[in-house]
Formats: structure tokens, sequence, C-alpha cells
């Protein structure tokens, strides 16, 4: 199932605030990825490249380039509830 998302913000210590289009927010932390999978590495080499996240055509995932994204249900599912 997919959880499409509406908007999303870049937060400080490599962090975004997801919100779906179901109503739902949620906290996701890229640490870990930019930590240990290669292709999320320049995000962390980039400061200003984190920052320039956004919501792909659809709201099927985020994007930071050609080549850097994560799908709307790993952040959905990865991500924490904002209360």
């Amino acid at each position: 199932m997919f959880h499409r998302i509406d908007t999303v913000k870049p937060l400080p210590e490599y962090k975004l605030l997801v919100k779906f289009r179901n109503g739902e927010s949620k906290t996701y932390d890229m640490k870990p990825l930019i930590d240990n999978r290669e292709p999320f590495m320049p995000l962390g080499y980039v400061p200003s490249l984190f920052n320039q996240v956004y919501v792909d055509k659809g709201g099927y995932g985020v994007v930071w380039n050609d080549e850097i994204d994560l799908s709307c249900d790993s952040l959905y599912e990865g991500g924490k509830p904002v209360q």
C-alpha cells in the first residue's frame, strides 16, 4: 500500500518531517542511512544538499537529486508519529 506524501520539510540533525495525504505526520531519521548506505552518504558531506529535499511527482517518495530518493512507504513505516 502506498502512503502518499503531501509535504516534506528538512529538520536539524538529518531528520525529515513528512506529512502524508491521509493527514498523519511523521519524523524520519536519515542519519542511519547517511552513515551506512553509500547512496545516501552525500547528504552528510554536503549539508545544503540535504535541505533540497522535495516530494516527487505524485507523492510516492522524496527526492534530493537524480541519484538519491526514498519511497513513501519507507518513510511511513520507519517514521515516528508526530503528536
